[in-house]
């Protein structure tokens, strides 16, 4: 569905390619399971001659034999926020310059959230961008407008050429005053690796609960590295691991935490998925894939739970 898109690489700001993108995708797609905005009648004017006759309302004509055009609004049909992690931990793997080719976690999720915007723009629906760490660093309105999409690029665009140290996260928090804030029902799209502040997981499990409380629709994107975060896949040497948001260090052999380490992290993320589950939030695993080439990225995974989340609200 993607590979005829070109080499794209070679034109990877993130509005090309999550235009390019979204059109391969919905080109893919035999019936496409989710429509444009929607529109709620206002009232009539005089139908002035000259101009289309569809919207003329004849059962109106019938009883005062005058010309009516029915006028609409637009309204979108959903709003969505969308939540970007952008503590120290999601620059990870470090580069000196992070691209669509040479990805850290960051850069995944600028470009996922390029792509998810892209859509969003073309049914209409309004969006907005949360830039979080251990604070709300910025928030957007949500609209649907040309400007507020070439606005919100910009942002993301921005994301990829810096890289904040020993910037900490404490999502929860975050999701908290999320939730308190955003009082219209909304569907928060949230991009994280889950590494927080939080002390235990049921912190992070509550503020999700939290934003279910409010009556918000929630999608849980776990960004990771598959080889060295979750497979602990490092050559077998004395090795120094520094804790990017705190800075903290430890000298160690990897195959002497390596077992342990991929047990715990199972069980972990295990237990969100379940506690997610009851809850009724979509807990995708989102991994940056590590093997480079044209299309580093399977954007698939992204398109393919908002859909669904978006065919159940409607």
């Amino acid at each position: 569905m993607l590979s005829n898109t070109g080499n794209i690489a070679d034109y990877a700001s993130i509005e090309f390619v999550a235009n390019k993108v979204v059109e391969g995708f919905i080109t893919g797609l035999h019936k496409s399971p989710f429509h444009g905005f929607s529109v709620e009648f206002a009232e009539h004017r005089l139908y002035n001659q000259g101009e289309s006759t569809k919207h003329i309302d004849w059962k109106l004509y019938g009883r005062t034999d005058k010309l009516f055009v029915k006028k609409y609004e637009e309204e979108t049909n959903l709003r969505c926020q969308i939540v970007a992690d952008c503590s120290s931990s999601m620059y990870f793997p470090y580069h000196n310059k992070p691209s669509f080719d040479n990805p850290n976690k960051i850069t995944f999720v600028a470009y996922a959230a390029g792509v998810l915007i892209s859509l969003l723009y073309r049914q209409r629906d309004a969006f907005g961008l949360s830039l979080v760490s251990d604070k709300i660093d910025l928030i957007t309105e949500i609209h649907s407008g040309f400007a507020h999409k070439q606005y919100i690029f910009t942002l993301l665009e921005r994301l990829l050429t810096q890289y904040p140290q020993n910037k900490r996260t404490k999502i929860d928090h975050i999701l908290h005053q999320l939730a308190d804030n955003v009082h219209r029902r909304s569907l928060f799209v949230i991009f994280t690796d889950l590494f927080s502040d939080f002390q235990t997981d049921a912190s992070l499990i509550d503020s999700l609960r939290h934003l279910r409380h409010c009556k918000h629709d929630v999608i849980l994107f776990h960004v990771f590295s598959q080889k060295q975060e979750l497979l602990f896949d490092y050559a077998d040497l004395p090795s120094r691991f520094i804790d990017l948001e705190s800075g903290e260090q430890i000298r160690i052999r990897p195959s002497d935490v390596k077992e342990s380490y991929i047990n715990i992290m199972k069980a972990r993320l295990n237990n969100l998925k379940q506690a997610c589950e009851k809850i009724e939030i979509d807990f995708v695993p989102a991994s940056m894939s590590e093997q480079g080439g044209i299309f580093p990225f399977n954007f698939n995974q992204i398109l393919i739970p908002y859909l669904l989340k978006r065919s159940k609200l409607h």
